[in-house]
């Protein structure tokens, strides 16, 4: 049997790469453009809304890929998570930390389509902002915290991905190999 995952890998880094990528890029970016483009705060927040809204279907297309391609990734390497203490913590570590970066991006999505909705021209969609919980001003600041935390979290898992690559290295292998034995041998 074959210890190649080079579709899985490609899968989840990929996935990660465009997750990382699209939330610094707008943050930067489309956030930064639309600072400089809107003439009023309503203005800057639709042409940021719409930056956005395109992005979305792509960025949660990179999400889904990461997540299958982890999930591909953890149930082919199980032995060596279950039996190797440093990958068994790493794991936890990125498992974890992948679940804040979930949690982060779906909260700042719906920071967005509250800011999206009370800054539309709809009048229909304005109302429904203003019958949504929450204070779209209060959205807006949370919004412009939260547009960071999403890149960091997934700065972080690239980090715990160049752990896990350092972990697969032989010598880290042949390392944990000979403790374990050395523990076994022992009693």
């Amino acid at each position: 049997m074959s210890e190649r995952n080079t579709v899985l890998r490609s899968v989840h880094d990929l996935g990660l790469a465009a997750w990382f990528g699209g939330a610094l890029m707008g943050a930067v970016g489309v956030n930064g453009a639309a600072r400089q483009m809107g003439s009023t705060d309503r203005d800057t927040a639709r042409i940021a809304s719409t930056g956005w809204g395109k992005w979305a279907p792509l960025g949660a297309a990179a999400v889904g890929a990461h997540l299958v391609g982890g999930a591909g990734l953890l149930n082919a390497n199980k032995d060596r998570v279950r039996n190797q203490a440093a990958v068994t913590a790493s794991t936890a570590a990125k498992t974890l930390l992948t679940g804040a970066a979930l949690a982060a991006t779906a909260y700042t999505r719906v920071l967005g389509k509250k800011v999206d909705l009370a800054s539309s021209d709809d009048p229909e969609k304005r109302e429904m902002s203003a019958k949504a919980p929450g204070d779209p001003d209060q959205a807006k600041r949370q919004l412009s915290v939260m547009q960071w935390v999403v890149p960091a979290l997934t700065a972080g898992l690239v980090i715990l991905n160049a752990l896990h690559g350092e972990q697969q290295r032989p010598f880290s292998r042949g390392t944990a190999m000979m403790r374990r034995m050395s523990g076994i041998m022992g009693r």
